[in-house]
This record gives C-alpha cells, sequence and structure tokens, in this order.
C-alpha cells in the first residue's frame, strides 16, 4: 500500500530532522532542504543544487512542499506597479488572498488568517460569506513565501508581515501566532517582532493573550466608531467587547510592551467622518501610546457605503493633529486591483 507524502512546509527545523532521519536521510539532508525553503524561497527538490540525483528522487517519493500543491486563481498587479495581490486556492478547494506592497523600506506582505469571517463589519467584503475555517501554521506562512520566491531571485525578500487580511486573528490565536513565531527564527526569515502587526476587531482575550505572550509585536485595534450605536451597527462585535473595553486592554498591552497601538479607522461618508467625532476620538486617546491610522473608505459596492470628501479627511486629521494625537491617512495601494479586504475573492466567487 503506498503511503501518502508528508507535507514538510513549516515544520520546525527539529521536526524536519526527525522525519528525515526516520526515512533514512541524513540529518544533514533536512538542513540542505529546510536552508533551500526558507533561506533560498526554492520549493523543487529537483532544484536544490546541493542534493544528490538519487536523494532528490527519493525525497520526492516521501515528501511534498504546500507552496507547490496551491493554485493561483487570479493575480493582480496594480498601475503603479507597487502592490501585488494574489488569489490562492488550497488543498481543499477553499481560495484566501493575501497582498504584497513595496515600500520605500523594503517589502510588506498582508496576510488572511481565516477564509472567510464571521465578524460582519458592513464596510468590509471578507464577511460576505462568512467563515470556513481556520488557517493553518503552514497556510499562514506560504501567503510570505509565495511573494519571497520570486523576491529572493532578485536578492530581496519580505521584510514586514501585517495580520490583517481575510478573518479575526484572534479567533486563530495558536496557528497565527505560532506562524510569527516561526518567521522570527533566525533559520527561517530572521524578521523581528518589531516588524510584524497583527490586527483585530476588539477581541479582548486575545488582546490579553498577546500581552502574556511578551513579544514586541504591534497591535492594531479596528476602531471605526466611537459611540456604542454606531459602532453596534458597522462592527457587531461590539455588542460583545465594548469599544471602551477594548481600548483599554490595548493600553494595557501598550504600556506592558511599550509598543504604539494602531487605531484604524475607516471614514465613511456622512457617516462617522465629522470633527465631532475627531473631538470624541481625542478624549479617548489623549495621553495614551496611540497611533490613529485614518482610511478613506474602499467603496464596496455590495455593502453600500461612500469614501468621505477629502475635504473631511483633512478637517478629521487637524482636529487629532492640533491635540497632538499621533495621526496618518493611509497610504492608498492597489485600490486598482480589488485591494480592500474579501474584494478579489467575493468578486471571483
Amino acid at each position: 500500500m503506498k503511503m501518502d507524502k508528508i507535507d514538510i512546509f513549516g515544520l520546525s527545523m527539529d521536526e524536519l530532522n526527525e522525519i528525515f532521519v526516520e526515512k533514512g536521510f541524513k540529518k544533514f539532508r533536512a538542513k540542505q532542504v529546510f536552508d533551500w525553503m526558507y533561506k533560498k524561497g526554492i520549493f523543487s527538490f529537483e532544484k536544490m543544487r546541493n542534493i544528490s540525483k538519487n536523494d532528490i528522487a527519493l525525497l520526492e517519493e516521501s515528501f511534498l512542499m504546500l507552496p507547490n500543491q496551491i493554485k493561483v486563481l487570479k493575480d493582480q498587479i496594480s498601475e503603479d506597479l507597487l502592490t501585488r495581490k494574489v488569489l490562492l486556492e488550497l488543498t481543499d478547494g477553499n481560495s484566501i488572498e493575501t497582498v504584497c506592497m513595496k515600500h520605500n523600506y523594503g517589502y510588506s506582505v498582508c496576510v488572511s488568517s481565516q477564509v472567510g469571517c464571521n465578524m460582519n463589519c458592513s464596510f468590509c467584503a471578507s464577511g460576505l460569506t462568512g467563515c470556513v475555517r481556520n488557517l493553518t501554521v503552514a497556510e499562514i506562512l506560504l501567503q510570505v513565501y509565495f511573494f519571497n520566491q520570486t523576491l529572493m531571485r532578485e536578492e530581496s525578500k519580505v521584510s514586514r508581515v501585517v495580520v490583517m487580511g481575510s478573518g479575526e486573528p484572534m479567533l486563530n490565536f495558536e496557528n497565527v501566532f505560532n506562524a510569527l513565531k516561526f518567521i522570527h527564527e533566525p533559520t527561517v526569515s530572521d524578521m523581528s517582532y518589531r516588524n510584524m502587526t497583527v490586527s483585530t476587531c476588539g477581541i479582548i482575550p486575545g488582546i490579553v493573550k498577546m500581552q502574556e505572550l511578551d513579544l514586541p509585536i504591534n497591535l492594531a485595534i479596528s476602531l471605526h466608531a466611537v459611540n456604542d450605536d454606531l459602532r453596534n451597527e458597522l462592527m457587531p462585535v461590539n455588542k460583545k467587547y465594548n469599544y471602551l473595553d477594548v481600548i483599554k486592554a490595548s493600553n494595557d498591552y501598550a504600556i506592558s510592551s511599550g509598543r504604539q497601538v494602531t487605531y484604524e479607522y475607516i471614514l465613511i461618508d456622512e457617516l462617522n467622518d465629522s470633527e465631532n467625532y475627531a473631538e470624541i476620538l481625542v478624549n479617548l486617546l489623549k495621553y495614551k501610546k496611540a497611533l490613529v491610522n485614518l482610511i478613506p473608505a474602499n467603496p464596496v459596492v455590495e455593502k453600500g457605503y461612500n469614501r468621505s470628501k477629502e475635504s473631511n479627511v483633512n478637517k478629521f486629521f487637524d482636529v487629532l493633529k492640533s491635540h497632538n494625537i499621533n495621526v496618518t491617512i493611509r497610504k492608498e495601494m492597489g485600490k486598482d486591483i480589488d485591494a480592500a479586504c474579501g474584494q478579489l475573492r467575493a468578486k471571483y466567487k
């Protein structure tokens, strides 16, 4: 009876060593394969040039690697060539989207943590079909190494990871943070925790667990409203985890970690973009280790919201700035290629 092949992508060095020895390979073979995958972005045994043809044949009989098992359903590059968004079909037929962005400091990848999302935020396309399942550690890593395969050939690589794609990361806590720990390993990507960001709509137990990990990973909060009625409408999660409690938990994390918390605030025309709301936000965040990231809404046709007028965005920004709140307006990237979370997957489906 033919044995199923073992997927070795995402296994630790110790796990890979153990499996290779069990299969009769020398321990140094595991180290070679590990380096080819994570240091060179090569996921084909036949392209691993320091391995004998005989061993390559044996490796192909026993093992496979996830990056070779997925299918690209859609691949889009923005007109300015700075943003690439792909829709990937996983081995079970589900699909996820991931985005790579080129900045002046390097490349960042926005990864999804779930297939779909159950948070039902009214301005977001990710939840249009609900959450199907959590992504595995390997499937989260896959999104980074999909782009690294190309970048490493150009002697570059992904230098930042933001868990801001489809899904709620705190509802897939173990897999998300195990993936980030893996990427941090010197033998893998050697990426600093300070170059990683996890975004949540306000799952307080997850924020507390993140604090207990005691890792200097950046925390981002999807806030988007500063009163209960409006936030309940925009983000039903507010009924369980009230935004005031979320801000308190987030500030505790900022104090504990020494890391500034980013509060994401999508500006929707004539809904949450008034100067009065800006003043309320000032009172909530004044004297806290906080940055407000203002995001002109990406129109999602299915939801019926429009982006704020530029004049209102600027007024909102000015109110925060005049009260010494750290504030930025997010630079738009990939608007022409369905860059908002879930848009590409929803359109494809």
